[in-house]
């Protein structure tokens, strides 16, 4: 993996363009004056020693050099080998609910955009830990499989919405089991699995999920996102809401109890989503009680100064600049002269 530890000295690859436009500038003028002298054809025949050409050779090494003195202020390094590094931390998965009913507006902006907001500010706050993301409607799957990349987790999260699943639903269970798998298998870490979902249309199972994943030593934390009182599903596009069949508005409630029920067998807390910040407060604390144990990640280590390449460069450069004279070479118009004999 390849780096710059000071880019801020690259800008000094700005100078080039002047620099050429002041040396053409130089030999335009040089060139006019020569001219107040008389002609320049005459002139050169009278300085047969003198060369037209080698000036601007050494004029390009130098040019070279000041563009290879920047990149070697800049520090160029490369990384040397990819890693695993042990630090302590815990693993978490969040398994969000995208399902239609979260785009109700009972908790702003939405139900789905405050959840989503929650968990970016959790992910800011981990530290050594790792994260992973599960969506889910009336099917699961991985959005983002555990790692310790927070951007990329970021990046995942923007990207989430109702339209990733078609089928609707609330399956909990199935988005528990789905998570209690995406765990390394390294022993000794702590795990929990954060159920974000308002509960609504509970298609079963996620008691008994809740319980496998407590036997295997994982706590299942539920946030509850809306009000039990509910409110209706906007339309996307348009100014009206989601209806049934028969043309009534749908109103999606918060089934609370069922959240309850979910992390008391998951030996984890429950706790409202509402316009406060106090679940944010609440989950991080929980998290932050967990037992944090030596946990594995992948970095790239022993990033190594690539500069003595560069100075070598430089060096050969310089010293070529020095061996290349304006004048040219006496053993070369020797050579030329004997074969001209010849």
């Amino acid at each position: 993996m390849f780096r710059f530890e000071e880019p801020t000295y690259l800008y000094l690859l700005l100078l080039l363009p002047f620099l050429v436009v002041f040396y053409l500038f130089s030999n335009y003028r040089r060139r006019k004056n020569i001219r107040t002298f008389g002609d320049p054809n005459l002139l050169q025949q009278l300085m047969p020693e003198v060369s037209k050409h080698r000036p601007d050779i050494k004029f390009g090494i130098i040019l070279v050099v000041i563009g290879l003195f920047s990149v070697l202020l800049a520090r160029p390094q490369f990384g040397s080998k990819l890693e695993t590094v042990k630090r302590k931390g815990v693993e978490v998965i969040i398994a969000l609910d995208i399902s239609n009913s979260m785009l109700a507006q009972d908790v702003q902006p939405s139900r789905l955009d405050k959840a989503k907001r929650l968990v970016s500010r959790l992910v800011d706050e981990l530290d050594n830990d790792k994260v992973g993301m599960i969506v889910f409607a009336g099917d699961a799957f991985t959005q983002l499989p555990i790692t310790s990349d927070y951007i990329s987790a970021k990046m995942f999260l923007e990207s989430i919405n109702p339209s990733l699943i078609s089928k609707q639903g609330t399956a909990i269970g199935e988005a528990i089991n789905l998570a209690v798998r995406s765990f390394t298998p390294q022993e000794g870490v702590g795990r929990a699995i954060i159920v974000i979902t308002d509960g609504e249309n509970h298609e079963g199972g996620a008691i008994e999920a809740a319980k496998t994943a407590t036997e295997k030593g994982i706590q299942v934390d539920v946030l509850g996102v809306g009000m039990p009182e509910g409110a209706p599903i906007p339309e996307e596009g348009t100014n009206d809401y989601r209806r049934d069949k028969d043309g009534n508005v749908i109103v999606t409630r918060l089934n609370e109890k069922m959240c309850q029920e979910i992390a008391q067998e998951g030996k984890g807390i429950y706790v409202r989503v509402d316009n406060t910040n106090a679940a944010q407060k609440m989950i991080n604390q929980e998290i932050s009680k967990m037992a944090k144990s030596d946990v594995e990640s992948k970095v790239y280590t022993d990033y190594n100064e690539q500069f003595q390449a560069v100075a070598w460069i430089i060096l050969l450069l310089l010293l070529s600049e020095v061996l290349i004279l304006n004048r040219k070479n006496p053993l070369f118009k020797n050579i030329h002269l004997f074969s001209n004999k010849k």
